[in-house]
């Protein structure tokens, strides 16, 4: 597991075990993944598990069986790996639908926990837009509703309010992936309580660090990480390449998880979201997730590695 030798290609053939278990027609195990670590969400105490799963692009699958077929095993794999945050959007085509379905045929919704976003203009449009979501995800509940990119913002607190209050979004949140909306944000949070943001954070994007993270940790918001993988530019940089010789004692077998472990390190990540329609690679990323995590000293070694390549 620590030879200089084992990129992600590597590593992945090493949870095999995991992803024949994910394409198998037995049920769900019960493991929750003992050894994934967890963060507290600032607004209620929670504890929700640092490897969460994005959906853009990957489950967009819309009827296409061989391809849900495929998202049946990253979701087995998340799941039995102790991962339960799924982040989606009504922007992402037929993800909602896709997960939606694939949940309740796998019977994960009591373990799944599930974050949505509102995404047009206008305040009717916006509580159309939720109701839709809720019925393509097949819930009547929903962990977190964002605002996807700020996107006419001020006129969607009030539904996120209303829904919150009664009982059917139980955080509100507020999102962008880009280094140049991190001011907008944190004015947005400044003028209104959101319990989460999601943003964009990775070593090819280490910008929000800078006033964004230290801003949600000392305001008591929880952050959620997208784009970790800079869609795919930290893996095109490093193609070839071996992990450096320590890379066992910072507890990375992959680059994915050196990419993964160096964000959810940071200690005002709440969790991060990575991608993938590929079950092997799932197993991956939620190997990523073991505590314990690196600390201060192995971050900052793991950032001149990635800086000196």
């Amino acid at each position: 597991m620590t030879s200089r030798h084992v990129d992600r290609r590597t590593a992945v053939k090493l949870v095999a075990a995991a992803a024949a278990a994910a394409v198998a027609p037995a049920s769900l195990t019960a493991a929750t993944g003992p050894d994934m670590a967890v963060r507290k969400v600032p607004a209620s105490g929670e504890h929700v598990p640092v490897i969460g799963m994005g959906s853009a692009d990957t489950f967009d699958a819309g009827p296409d069986g061989t391809r849900r077929a495929a998202l049946r095993g990253v979701l087995r794999n998340f799941v039995d790996a102790g991962g339960r945050v799924i982040d989606t959007s009504p922007m992402y085509g037929s993800a909602e639908v896709v997960l939606g379905d694939l949940v309740h045929e796998l019977g994960l919704r009591p373990r799944a926990w599930l974050a949505t976003k509102v995404w047009t203009r206008g305040r009717e449009a916006g509580q159309r837009q939720v109701e839709q979501s809720f019925a393509r995800l097949r819930t009547d509940r929903l962990e977190l509703l964002q605002i996807h990119n700020l996107l006419d913002w001020r006129e969607h607190v009030p539904t996120l309010r209303a829904l919150q209050g009664a009982g059917k979004v139980r955080y509100s949140g507020i999102t962008h992936y880009r280094a140049e909306a991190h001011a907008d944000l944190e004015r947005a949070l400044g003028a209104e309580k959101f319990d989460w943001v999601q943003v964009n954070y990775s070593l090819a994007e280490p910008e929000a660090a800078a006033r964004l993270l230290p801003f949600c940790a000392d305001h008591g918001v929880a952050v959620m990480v997208n784009r970790p993988f800079a869609d795919g530019m930290l893996f095109a940089r490093v193609r070839g390449k071996p992990l450096p010789p320590w890379a066992g004692e910072a507890g990375c077998a992959s680059w994915g998880q050196f990419f993964l472990r160096w964000i959810i390190s940071h200690p005002a990540v709440t969790c991060v979201i990575p991608a993938t329609s590929k079950p092997e690679h799932a197993a991956d990323n939620s190997a990523a997730g073991r505590a314990p995590l690196p600390d201060a000293k192995q971050r900052e070694r793991m950032r001149a590695y990635w800086e000196s390549l």
